[in-house]
C-alpha cells in the first residue's frame, strides 16, 4: 500500500505541470489586447486559486471523522478544530484589511505568500504526531486562506464595481469547484490512502502554484488609473477606515454575515459525522453526499449573485436564508434515504451564494481606497462570532443528537434574515440604475 503514496504524489506534480502549460498557452491564444488579458488572468487566476483553497478545505472536512478516530476526539474536541480555523480567521484578517489596503501595490506577492503559507500549513496537519500540533496546523491554514480573500475580493470588487455582485459571485464558484470536486476525490483516496498521506500530498500544490501565483498577479494592485483617485497616505487610510467602522449600516451587515457563519460552520463541520456515524455511509458515498451539495451551489452561486445586482441585495438574501432555515428543519425530520439526497440538493441552492451578496452588500457602502479594510472588518466580525459555533455545536451533538445541532443551525439561519428584513441594505450600482 504505501507505493501508492509516491505514485500519487508524482501524479499531482505532472497534472500541476499540465494545468501551469494550459493557463499559459491559453494566454497565448488570447487577443493581443491588455484589458482582454488582464481580465482572462484575473478571473481565471483567481478563481483557481481560490478553488485550490477549498479544495483542501472541503477535503479536511471530509477527513474528519478519520482525524476523530486517529486521535480518540469527542464531538466537542472535533469542533475545536474549526474553531481555531475561525478564531485565527477573525485574528488575521482585520489588521491583514488594514495592511492590504497600505500594501495595494504589493497584492501579487501577498497572494503567492498565502498560498505557499497554505502548503505549509497542510504539511504540518498531514504530519503531526499528536493534536495540539494538528491545530497549530490548521491555524496556518486559516491564516493563510482568510489573508487571500481580502486582496482577491478586493481586485474583483475594483475591476468589475458595475457587476460586483456578479464577479464576487464568480470567486465563489472556483471555491465552489474545489468544494464539489474534493470530496469525491478524496472518499476515492481513502480507500488506498491514510488521511495523512493525502494531506501530506495535497501541500505539494500550494507550495508549487505560489509561483504561478507571483507570475500571473505580482502587478494586479498597480492600477495608475485608480490610484489617482485614491488616497496615498497611512493617515488619509485611517481616517477612510474609522468612517467606515463608524458606519452602523457596515456593522448590521457584518452581523448579519455572522450569525450566518455560525450557522455555516456548525453544520459543516458536524454533516462528515452525521454522514459516517448516523447514517453509516461509506467514504466515497460520503464524499458524493458533499460534492452534491456543493455542485448545485456551483450552478446557483451566479444566479443569484446576478439577481442581487439586478434586483437588490435583499430581496435575494431574506427569502434565500428564509428557506435554508427551512430546509435544515426538514433535514432532522427526513435526513435520510432519497429524501436526504432531495434536501441536500434544496440546500445548495442558496448555502454558497448568500456570502458573496453580504460581501458585496458592504463594498456598495465603501469606497475603493478601504476596501480590504471593510472586508477584513466583515470577517473579523464574523470569524469572531462563529467561532463558538462548533463547540456549540458539539456540545449539541454529544448531549442531544444531529437534529438538535439541525435545529440550532436553522434558528440561526432565521435571525440573520431577519436582521436583514428590517434593515434598509444601499442598492448595488446596477440595481439603482436599472430603478432610475
Amino acid at each position: 500500500m504505501r507505493w501508492r503514496t509516491p505514485v500519487a504524489g508524482l501524479i499531482t506534480i505532472l497534472l500541476l505541470f499540465f494545468y501551469s502549460a494550459l493557463i499559459i498557452n491559453i494566454a497565448d491564444w488570447l487577443p493581443d489586447n491588455l484589458l482582454f488579458r488582464t481580465v482572462y488572468f484575473i478571473i481565471a487566476g483567481l478563481t483557481s486559486g481560490h478553488g485550490v483553497f477549498h479544495w483542501f478545505l472541503q477535503s479536511f472536512i471530509v477527513l474528519l471523522p478519520e482525524v476523530e478516530s486517529t486521535f480518540n476526539l469527542s464531538k466537542v474536541g472535533v469542533g475545536s478544530i474549526s474553531t481555531t480555523r475561525e478564531m485565527v480567521s477573525g485574528l488575521i484578517t482585520l489588521p491583514g484589511g488594514i495592511i492590504s489596503d497600505v500594501l495595494k501595490k504589493y497584492w501579487g506577492l501577498i497572494l503567492a505568500l498565502c498560498m505557499g503559507g497554505f502548503g505549509v500549513g497542510w504539511l504540518i496537519v498531514g504530519q503531526a504526531p499528536v493534536f495540539p500540533l494538528l491545530l497549530v496546523g490548521v491555524a496556518f491554514v486559516a491564516a493563510a486562506a482568510s489573508l487571500w480573500h481580502l486582496p482577491a475580493m478586493a481586485s474583483l470588487s475594483h475591476h468589475y464595481s458595475h457587476r460586483r455582485g456578479t464577479a464576487l459571485s464568480f470567486h465563489g464558484i472556483g471555491g465552489n469547484i474545489g468544494d464539489a470536486i474534493s470530496p469525491v476525490a478524496t472518499g476515492f483516496l481513502l480507500a488506498y490512502l491514510t488521511w495523512q498521506d493525502i494531506l501530506s500530498i495535497y501541500a505539494v500544490v500550494p507550495l508549487f502554484i505560489a509561483f504561478l501565483v507571483y507570475w500571473a498577479f505580482k502587478n494586479i494592485g498597480r492600477d495608475n488609473g485608480s490610484e489617482n483617485h485614491e488616497p496615498h497616505s497611512g493617515q488619509n487610510r485611517i481616517d477612510q477606515t474609522k468612517v467606515i467602522l463608524k458606519n452602523p449600516l457596515v456593522w448590521i451587515i457584518t452581523f448579519a454575515g455572522g450569525i450566518r457563519g455560525m450557522a455555516f460552520v456548525a453544520l459543516i463541520t458536524f454533516l462528515p459525522s452525521y454522514f459516517s456515524s448516523d447514517l453509516g455511509l461509506t467514504d466515497l458515498r460520503r464524499g458524493i453526499y458533499f460534492g452534491l451539495l456543493v455542485a448545485v451551489g456551483i450552478v446557483f452561486t451566479p444566479l443569484m449573485g446576478y439577481l442581487s445586482d439586478r434586483f437588490g441585495r435583499k430581496i435575494v438574501l431574506v427569502p434565500g436564508m428564509l428557506f435554508l432555515s427551512a430546509v435544515v428543519v426538514m433535514m432532522a425530520n427526513f435526513g435520510e434515504g432519497v429524501p436526504l439526497v432531495i434536501l441536500l440538493i434544496l440546500l445548495g441552492t442558496f448555502f454558497y451564494s448568500d456570502q458573496p451578496i453580504l460581501t458585496a452588500s458592504a463594498l456598495d457602502i465603501v469606497g475603493e481606497g478601504v476596501a480590504t479594510t471593510t472586508l477584513g472588518a466583515l470577517s473579523f466580525a464574523r470569524f469572531v462570532l462563529s467561532a463558538s459555533s462548533p463547540i456549540i455545536a458539539g456540545y449539541l451533538y454529544d448531549a442531544y443528537s444531529m437534529d438538535a445541532v439541525f435545529y440550532y443551525v436553522a434558528g440561526l439561519m432565521l435571525l440573520a434574515a431577519v436582521v436583514l428584513a428590517v434593515t434598509k441594505l444601499k442598492p448595488s450600482e446596477r440595481a439603482a440604475g436599472h430603478n432610475h
